[in-house]
């Protein structure tokens, strides 16, 4: 048996140590540019389909190929993508009113938060100041467990299993091509 050399030699270049990662306060600001979600519902109901075309019973066929299935599939979703968006807010108010436990939770951190931006108040913690955004911020984040010990987690995993189910079978068998052609689509599309 024959002895094989491999030549292992060669430079390394070793990353810098002593940096330690520290968390910035400062760095919180980016997410104070987050829509609202009160905003995000303007910019949904701005961008809805009417529900007699949404709902329309006749329109609901099977496709012919597995093709046109997945092509309607997507075609669907991006025409109807507002529609979808509302029913799952609609399942999760569902879910909401059904769940007192959490509906209580999310109204104790509403009020909270609101009592903090009325007093308008910066606190200190650890020798860093506080503003009133980052006290908001503090109180949903300790929310957080106590959403989960109240079943938070579980509405919230039972409402996308919902909304992928509901969606998933209006876009699957809601036959598109009844209402919108080729020639309409990019009319519909400047239109909204």
């Amino acid at each position: 048996m024959e002895e094989v050399k491999v030549d292992i030699s060669g430079d390394m270049n070793v990353p810098l140590t002593g940096t330690k990662s520290q968390f910035d306060f400062a760095s919180l600001n980016q997410w104070q540019k987050l829509p609202s979600p009160m905003e995000i519902l303007q910019l949904v109901r701005k961008s809805i389909r009417p529900w007699s075309e949404f709902i329309n019973t006749s329109n609901f066929k099977t496709a012919a190929s597995m093709q046109r299935l997945t092509a309607r599939f997507v075609r669907n979703l991006d025409y109807f993508k507002s529609n979808y968006i509302f029913v799952f807010i609609v399942l999760m108010i569902y879910c909401l009113i059904t769940s007192p436990l959490i509906l209580l939770v999310l109204v104790a951190v509403a009020v909270a938060s609101h009592k903090i931006r009325q007093l308008q108040a910066s606190v200190s913690i650890f020798g860093h100041q506080l503003n009133t955004s980052h006290q908001i911020m503090a109180i949903n984040i300790a929310s957080l467990p106590i959403l989960f010990l109240v079943g938070a987690g579980s509405a919230l995993f039972w409402t996308l299993g919902a909304s992928c189910f509901v969606i998933s079978l209006h876009a699957f068998f809601y036959n598109i091509d009844a209402i919108v052609t080729e020639d309409t689509e990019g009319f519909l599309a400047e239109v909204v």
